[in-house]
């Protein structure tokens, strides 16, 4: 079976929000008052998303802060898991010795 690859949530505002709501990257920036260097790293996937910047898309957008801030970890979760995947394989799951 064939693994998704891990989807930055960069990707996700450029793609779901941006693209689809004709929306620039310099709009959203002056529109929420986040630098647009923020942005575009964070569409470029090498910036995360922080609560502060959370917070600005969710007012903006009209969704969570929890929304954005999920997208960050499951994407910080998969990949810190490829990283350290044998190392992961090696921990014993715990198992109760009373009886």
């Amino acid at each position: 079976m064939n693994k998704l690859r891990n989807i930055h949530p960069g990707e996700v505002l450029k793609e779901e929000f941006l693209l689809e709501l004709n929306i620039s990257a310099y709009r959203l920036a002056k529109d929420t008052g986040i630098p647009q260097t923020r942005i575009s790293q964070i569409i470029k996937g090498s910036r995360r998303i922080t609560a502060d910047t959370a917070l600005r898309l969710s007012i903006y957008f009209g969704n969570t802060p929890k929304f954005w801030l999920g997208l960050q970890d499951d994407h910080d979760i998969e990949e810190e898991k490829m990283i350290k995947e044998t190392e992961l394989g090696q921990i014993k799951h715990y198992t109760s010795t009373a009886a």
